[in-house]
């Protein structure tokens, strides 16, 4: 994303909030830069009428469509269970590669390996770009993140897909509204693609985690108030505990935004799907502690407040879920798509403030 790009956006058949999280990440925040999202199911409605986001930019049924529209660009706009491409996307992307166009993908499957690939991006002056492709470096965590003088927010989850990433770009666009001078620390594929920068942290060698998550941490805290750090994972869940924790104890946030989707009971397995044998979701207040009783081991951490998802209830089913939320944790609680992050960011500002007294005094 170094260069300005006109994207088209591949979400065939999997055009939903929930599915297309690249896609839906990419229209909320960088809307400038799509010009189609490619889904023949949904042809013909608006990415609005299909998500929730991204206004009037249209759905089409194929690559030509997107031309039309003036895509020079093919984002895989999801990422499939196991992380490659699927078979029936291939020849979308041998078409895009044909015209020339660049090809943007986050899968753990890197197509600039790929020989066919390869060698039709390098015969018609094309781009294979693996977002998902980890630095070389192997770095260990030595807890200077825990020394930087920026407000360290971390976003933790009940589960996987709850809005870890939603809520901490929401909370930095408030901050920023509000004249605070605030940095955001990319961890996953759809916030490299918003931010243009950031460490994949799921393609990492779980033992350098931690220290690639410190380096980000410390250079983002360079001149800023708050640094806001997208969460991964979730700690309870059963396959992906380690890349919490990774992130948790590289970043040795000081603040923590515990997110959760209103209404989900149990943790979802690979692909999200359910099933009888799930474990179930902790009560929040059980979550906060044993959130902040991981940080300690490393940095101690204090909640500030919870950002709840509430996709798919009506506003008076979300505003009761919220103040329910907010009396079960005694916590400022708000769903920041919907509601706005403002009473996040009041007590992140508060935590500020605090932080500046005690130093005055000291």
């Amino acid at each position: 994303m170094e260069r300005r790009r006109r994207l088209a956006l591949l979400a065939e058949a999997r055009l939903t909030p929930l599915d297309a999280k690249t896609a839906v990440g990419l229209l909320r925040y960088r809307p400038e830069s799509v010009v189609a999202v490619i889904d023949s199911t949904r042809a013909g409605l608006t990415a609005q009428a299909c998500v929730g986001t991204g206004d009037a930019i249209p759905v089409v049924a194929s690559l030509d469509a997107a031309a039309a529209c003036g895509a020079d660009t093919l984002v895989i706009g999801v990422a499939p269970q196991g992380g490659g491409l699927p078979d029936a996307w291939r020849p979308v992307v041998i078409d895009a590669l044909t015209r020339g166009w660049d090809v943007i993908a986050g899968l753990h499957q890197f197509l600039a390996d790929d020989p066919e690939l390869a060698s039709l991006a390098g015969a018609r002056g094309a781009q294979l770009v693996d977002v998902r492709r980890p630095p070389g470096d192997r770095l260990i965590a030595t807890r200077r993140a825990a020394s930087v003088e920026a407000l360290v927010t971390l976003t933790v989850g009940s589960d996987c897909n709850v809005g870890k990433m939603t809520a901490a770009l929401e909370l930095e666009r408030v901050l920023r509204e509000r004249g605070r001078r605030t940095a955001f620390v990319a961890t996953g594929q759809t916030g490299i693609l918003i931010a243009d920068r950031g460490v994949p942290v799921d393609a990492v060698p779980s033992d350098f985690v931690a220290g690639l998550v410190e380096r980000e941490v410390v250079a983002a805290a360079a001149g800023v108030e708050v640094v806001l750090v997208e969460g991964q994972g979730a700690l309870h869940h059963p396959a992906y505990s380690g890349v919490t924790l990774g992130l948790l104890h590289g970043s040795c946030p000081r603040a923590l935004v515990l997110c959760h989707h209103a209404g989900r009971t149990t943790i979802r397995g690979p692909g999200g799907r359910t099933t009888d044998s799930d474990p179930p979701i902790p009560p929040l207040a059980a979550l906060v502690k044993a959130y902040e009783q991981a940080a300690a081991w490393v940095s101690p951490a204090r909640t500030i407040g919870v950002a709840l998802n509430t996709l798919g209830l009506d506003d008076e089913a979300a505003r009761h879920a919220v103040a329910a939320a907010a009396a079960d944790t005694g916590l400022p609680t708000c769903d920041p798509v919907r509601f706005g992050a403002g009473p996040l960011a009041d007590a992140l500002q508060a935590m500020l403030e605090t932080r500046r007294t005690h130093a005055t005094s000291s």
